[in-house]
């Protein structure tokens, strides 16, 4: 799997079968720990003035979880109407979906990451973090330890794959204005931070 993420092949989702009926429960962190970051079109990659990428840390308790941490995560996103879950990496060049919003979650090791774009932000992400990314907004893996990601999609979104060029920005800025809003927050359902700063 980890091969066809370095050549931008899509990883092979996960069928309902392979997920647990009861997701584990989400640690609702306090305030500080929700961060939002709003990111403009570079010029290459166009990210998504209007919807602010989400970033929930420590969301997760995965410490006394045994085996198989990312069903967690695969879970939780399920119960809250965010499918086509994979488990993979993240692509390490920079990149975005047009066609779809995104969430990926920590469920084992570590990451750096470039958010926006080459000159975006970096963070550092730890097992239990989650990221919702709104379409447009890039992303790359700069250096990881151990990763085990989890990344599913608002029900009824199939995402693409764009690359940091400009024939992909011009495509991509047609099609993000029609990507409809999620209807729940892919971590906190009907309370989370998608619902209240994702808006119209």
């Amino acid at each position: 799997m980890r091969e066809a993420m370095a050549r931008g092949v899509k990883p092979q989702p996960l069928l309902e079968a392979d997920l647990p009926s009861t997701p584990g429960e989400p640690r609702v962190p306090p305030e500080h720990e929700v961060e939002a970051h709003l990111f403009v079109d570079d010029g290459l990659v166009p990210n998504n003035g209007k919807l602010p990428l989400i970033l929930y840390r420590h969301v997760l308790s995965l410490d006394n979880v045994t085996g198989q941490p990312e069903r967690a995560f695969e879970a939780l996103f399920k119960s809250n109407g965010w499918r086509g879950t994979w488990i993979d990496g993240i692509y390490d060049f920079h990149h975005y979906h047009s066609t779809a919003h995104e969430v990926l979650g920590i469920a084992q090791g570590s990451a750096k990451v470039q958010l926006g774009g080459p000159q975006g932000l970096l963070v550092e992400l730890g097992a239990g973090d989650a990221v919702a990314i709104p379409a447009g907004v890039g992303h790359c893996l700069i250096a990881g330890d151990d990763l085990v990601v989890v990344g599913a999609y608002p029900e009824g979104q199939d995402w693409d794959l764009c690359r940091a060029t400009e024939a992909d920005r011009l495509k991509a800025l047609e099609n993000i204005p029609w990507v409809p809003l999620p209807k729940l927050d892919p971590v906190f359902g009907p309370e989370g931070p998608v619902l209240a700063r994702w808006v119209d």
